[in-house]
Parts: C-alpha cells; sequence; structure tokens
C-alpha cells in the first residue's frame, strides 16, 4: 500500500518559552501543502526500512516510521512490513516531513490491517514521535500551542490564494534555531491576526526565528525580501527554516530563485 506524506508551514511562529521537558511553549498556525514523499508498505519476512530520493541522515533503525511501528506493534499484532520512503520534503527546512512520514504511516497500518483507530488515538501515538506529528493525522488547518500539539481548528481559506515555497541549498537543525531563539511573551494576538485579510498579516505575524537565523543565513532572508519584491501579500520563513514561502494574489514564476534554489509553485492545498 502507498500513501503521500506531505508537508506543513507555519503561519506565524512565536517561542514562548523554554519547557521543563525540554521542548518549548509555542504559538502557531499550521497549514498543510502539497508538497509531498511517497510511503510504501508491504508485509515482509522482517522489519525493514530502506530509503530512496533525498538522503536521510542517522541510522534508519531510528527512522520515525519504524518507531511508529514499534508504538503500534506494542498494543496490536502486526506482522513484519518493509518500509521504503522516498523522500522528496526537504530535510532541515522547516516543513515537518519526518513528522508527517510518520503520522502518514501510522494512518496507513490503520487502514492496510484494518485497526479502526480513532483520530485520537492515532494521535496519541503521533504525540509520542515528535512535537508536530500529530498535526498530520487531522491534516486540516490549526492553532497549535503547547509544544505544538495542542490544537484549536482555524477556519483559514487560501484557496483563492497563490502559494510558492523557495528551498535553499541550506539545512539549519533544530538544536541550532532554539539555541539562537529569544522568547516571547504571549499576547494572544496571532490566533485573532490570523482571521484578518491577508494583505494585513505582513504587520502582524511573525516568525520568532527569522531575526536569529537570518543573521547566521542571510540568504534565506534575502529570498524572503526577493518574495516581497516579486508583490506576494505575505512571506515568512516556514517552521525554523529553512524554507521561505510567500502567498500572491496571482500566479506568479520567480526564475531569478530557480537559479540557486528549489522552487515550489502552487502548493496550497
Amino acid at each position: 500500500m502507498i500513501i503521500f506524506p506531505n508537508a506543513k508551514i507555519n503561519i506565524g511562529l512565536y517561542v514562548i518559552n523554554r519547557r521543563e521537558d525540554g521542548y518549548h511553549d509555542l504559538e502557531t498556525v499550521l497549514y498543510p501543502i502539497k508538497v509531498k514523499d511517497i510511503l510504501e508498505v508491504v508485509v515482509s519476512d522482517q522489519l525493514t526500512f530502506t530509503s530512496s530520493g533525498l538522503s536521510i541522515p542517522g541510522d534508519p533503525v531510528n527512522n520515525l516510521c519504524v518507531k511508529a511501528y514499534q508504538l503500534i506493534r506494542k498494543d496490536v499484532d502486526l506482522p513484519p512490513l518493509h518500509i521504503h520512503l522516498y523522500k522528496q520534503i526537504a530535510i532541515g527546512a522547516g516543513l515537518g516531513g519526518g513528522s508527517s512520514d510518520a503520522a502518514f504511516f501510522i494512518k496507513l497500518v490503520n487502514r492496510k490491517f484494518a485497526l479502526n483507530l480513532s483520530s485520537k488515538q492515532m494521535q496519541h501515538y503521533a504525540q509520542q514521535l515528535g512535537a508536530d506529528c500529530a498535526f498530520f493525522i487531522g491534516n486540516e488547518p490549526v492553532f497549535a500551542t503547547g509544544k505544538g500539539d495542542q490544537f484549536e481548528p482555524v477556519i483559514l481559506g487560501l484557496d483563492s490564494y497563490y502559494i510558492i515555497l523557495v528551498i535553499p541549498p541550506v539545512h539549519v537543525s533544530t538544536k541550532e534555531a532554539y539555541a539562537g531563539v529569544e522568547p516571547s511573551i504571549s499576547n494572544d494576538l496571532l490566533k485573532a491576526n490570523i482571521l484578518l485579510p491577508v494583505e494585513e498579516w505582513r504587520n502582524c505575524i511573525e516568525n520568532s526565528f527569522e531575526t536569529s537565523i537570518f543573521k547566521t543565513y542571510p540568504v534565506i532572508g534575502e529570498i524572503k525580501s526577493a518574495i516581497y519584491q516579486a508583490g506576494a501579500l505575505y512571506a515568512s520563513m516556514s517552521g525554523s527554516g529553512s524554507s521561505v514561502y510567500g502567498i500572491f494574489k496571482s500566479e506568479v514564476k520567480l526564475p531569478i530563485l530557480e537559479k540557486n534554489n528549489q522552487v515550489y509553485y502552487n502548493v496550497g492545498l
């Protein structure tokens, strides 16, 4: 069985404080986009994980899909599986690809073996794998708080807009990003500001990571500026970087950014 895990972008991202468990409290809006990996699962003689496409760092036994299998296997008598991931979502780009792969693996296994797990049960497994992993179970726009795993629905219609995604050849590690960020005091404005017209977001919705990341990797800030110069209504770095997206009123092409970066057009779901 094959499934297509998709990426996400953050619209607004505020780091509030550091938690005792090592995570940080956040406020953000998570929005799914149609940049996708390809995940295949078949019954096998033993549990194995392979990948192709973009190189995935680390030991395959520590891949989140394998960890998801092991979590479910504690409660359900699953057969050994061969898991193959064709990786297309950039790593270290703030797009949540690894979390999405794990969440979609849970949904695939639930469907393939008729486990009848509820969304709440699947989210419970996903929450043990990563801060934003549970988001991809519902895969709908949400206002996220806590460490990024507490969700409230958001009515966010971007269907009529044209969204582009630019990924520079830069990897920003989560550890590096959090080391440089300055926590801000929550004022709960994001929940209200996200309901404003997109044209007004530029003046009131920010990503806390941009200040330090742009200093370390100026090219990311330059991409954001170029997107605005091309007429974007709103542009932002996603997550802790390095990808930058732009929201436009109508279709646009940015060949100058294609020269040194990977550019995806019309990525809105």
